[in-house]
């Protein structure tokens, strides 16, 4: 009976086990160290190459080599090794200058570091400098804002929109109100000319200014249909208005939950009055079913 080589045995950790299902199955990890680690796991199962070969559509030689491998240099056999090249000539210091001063300074002839300051600044080209940030996943041409609310039933009310949105009551309407103002009405002096062949649509360059109007709007989250009204100006008895729309336009069997911001014109004693009269519901809560209910965001 003729037996081939003995192959060397496959055993794995804990940790070395979860760190070849993590590398298999994630998303963001290279195809190849992906398989690589597949083959590694079949391994272990104490089957051969070929049953190995066979399932994961590879061959022989691929299974030996990173059995082999994995067996001799453990994980770190399963990386890329280093390939032959050009010599690296961006120190360490001068990858921690740059970064430095990305964080801590900044230049005087401009509110933000550019690749080309940076570059002039420290004595590397664009390129090296793209290719630092990156690394370190650093932006400086972006600015993000944020705000901290001093409610004290913020939790709360965080916890009755997000319920809202995820999973929205029975028999229950939820609305996104929002409003935008100080909308421009323009007008061109002459009409629009029509696309035709060989010739685009064309405008007059110059308008006229009809003032300013504000849109009313709100969203149910459910279908994506939006009931909206235009009015002059931007008051309580305009969104007031809005309201008796709103009211109008939804059923009476279903419940209205609105979700909307603390703006002013949103709890003027007028409009808060006709709520309760209106809609008689817990204002606090918007997870409360049974009325039609306000949760201010």
């Amino acid at each position: 009976m003729r037996t081939g080589r003995r192959l060397p045995e496959v055993k794995l950790t804990v940790e070395e086990n979860n760190r070849l299902v993590e590398w298999a199955r994630r998303r963001t990890t290279a195809q190849a160290l992906a398989l690589r680690s597949r083959i590694v796991l079949a391994c272990a199962q104490g089957i051969s190459n070929t049953e190995v070969s066979q399932r994961l559509g590879v061959t022989l030689q691929t299974v030996g080599k990173w059995r082999q491998r994995f067996v001799d240099q453990r994980l770190d056999g399963l990386l890329d090794a280093p390939r032959p090249g050009q010599p690296r000539k961006i120190s360490d210091a001068k990858v921690e200058e740059v970064l430095a001063m990305t964080l801590e300074r900044k230049p005087r002839e401009a509110t933000h570091w550019s690749t080309r300051l940076m570059a002039k600044a420290t004595g590397l080209n664009q390129t090296a400098i793209v290719r630092i940030w990156n690394a370190f996943g650093l932006q400086p041409h972006r600015a993000e804002t944020f705000k901290l609310s001093s409610d004290p039933l913020f939790i709360d009310k965080v916890r009755d929109i997000v319920g809202l949105y995820l999973s929205p009551p029975t028999r229950a309407v939820v609305l996104c109100v929002d409003e935008k103002s100080q909308i421009q009405a323009l007008d061109r002096t002459q009409p629009l000319l029509p696309l035709s062949f060989g010739v685009a649509e064309r405008r007059s360059h110059d308008y006229v200014r009809h003032g300013t109007t504000t849109l009313f709007a709100a969203l149910d989250l459910a279908t994506g249909q939006v009931i909206g009204e235009l009015h002059r100006r931007h008051r309580s008895e305009e969104f007031l208005k809005f309201l008796r729309t709103i009211d109008e336009s939804v059923p009476a069997k279903l419940d209205i939950h609105l979700v909307m911001d603390n703006y002013g014109t949103h709890k003027s004693p007028t409009v808060r009055s006709w709520r309760v009269i209106r809609w008689p519901s817990r204002e606090s809560s918007a997870r409360s079913c049974g009325a039609r209910a306000i949760a201010e965001r």
